[in-house]
């Protein structure tokens, strides 16, 4: 397990980030049309994971928009951005901020918390996802991974896109 901060308490996930140089995890998402999204959907390109607790709050919101930003200009890669949330309220989210360069993938009835180790494990937030980003090149392998220090806190995304080369 391990561990992040959420306000002043420490809280556990339920498991690690998956090692860098290890395969990652495949994943079954949903999609805003409630269609699968799956790692099959992005084989063969990079794929960058912006792994948030819920679109409905302002540091959350502000990944994807960062993260929509930087997929514009990042060839043959992909941006999953993955949540608990449900697929009306990301589409609702992408919707109104326009926003298309980013894949938005719902793990409310999928293992992707546990697979990842991202799930909260406990407390008010049990099983909404830590904030993490993992990034994995076009063989699957895992590159880059990073749990925040707090769920408040943004990512690093220069450390994500550095990862790509």
């Amino acid at each position: 397990m391990a561990t992040t901060q959420l306000g002043p308490n420490t809280i556990s996930t339920v498991g690690e980030l998956p090692a860098v140089g290890t395969k990652a995890p495949g994943f079954e998402l949903v999609d805003s049309k409630f269609q699968a999204l799956t790692d099959a959907d992005v084989s063969g390109k990079r794929v960058v994971l912006n792994i948030f607790p819920s679109i409905d709050t302002g540091v959350c919101q502000a990944s994807v928009k960062k993260f929509n930003e930087l997929a514009a200009g990042l060839d043959d890669t992909a941006v999953v951005c993955v949540s608990r949330d449900l697929p009306f309220a990301q589409a609702r989210f992408c919707g109104a901020e326009g926003i298309d360069d980013v894949l938005v993938g719902s793990a409310f009835r999928s293992s992707f918390g546990h697979d990842y180790g991202v799930a909260i494990d406990g407390g008010g937030w049990d099983q909404l996802f830590a904030r993490a980003v993992v990034v994995v090149d076009a063989d699957g392998t895992v590159l880059h991974t990073q749990l925040t220090d707090a769920i408040g806190d943004e990512p690093d995304y220069d450390a994500a896109v550095a990862a790509l080369g």
